[in-house]
């Protein structure tokens, strides 16, 4: 079977990846993720890329930034396989999609956020080859 990867753009595509990416982010809502997602995409550039393969299989969802101490950069703020199709490569086949999607916006590197309890997901990052470089540290404010 063949797979491929776009970027989703219209309605259809972009609820397509619901299932999916919900499996990661419970708190989504089915009922405004288009919604939501066309208007992340306007307000800071954020991209939903899925890989296809007979349906999604893999969804990220990144954005391209720009620090002043590190220059351009593809930062990717979602990443997961279909829980019925994990350890058949697919998300492996998603980031280096990411890293070449990277590449092609001339960013230096790319860059994600993630939990700490996440273990899986970071022996999933270190074989890719990314390194821990920083903590990050939160606070919420307001309501």
């Amino acid at each position: 079977m063949t797979h491929t990867i776009r970027i989703a753009l219209d309605d259809a595509d972009i609820a397509a990846c619901f299932a999916v990416l919900s499996q990661l982010r419970p708190q989504l809502a089915e009922d405004s993720f288009v919604a939501r997602i066309k208007e992340l995409r306007r307000s800071s550039g954020y991209q939903l890329a899925c890989l296809d393969e007979d349906g999604v299989k893999a969804v990220a969802g990144y954005r391209i930034g720009d620090w002043l101490h590190a220059g351009r950069y593809l930062e990717v703020e979602d990443l997961v396989s279909r829980d019925d199709a994990r350890s058949r490569g697919y998300g492996g086949q998603l980031f280096d999609w990411l890293v070449q999607e990277a590449a092609r916006q001339g960013c230096r590197q790319i860059r994600l956020l993630s939990g700490v309890k996440r273990v899986d997901a970071h022996r999933f990052y270190l074989r890719k080859g990314m390194a821990i470089e920083a903590s990050y540290f939160s606070m919420r404010v307001g309501g």
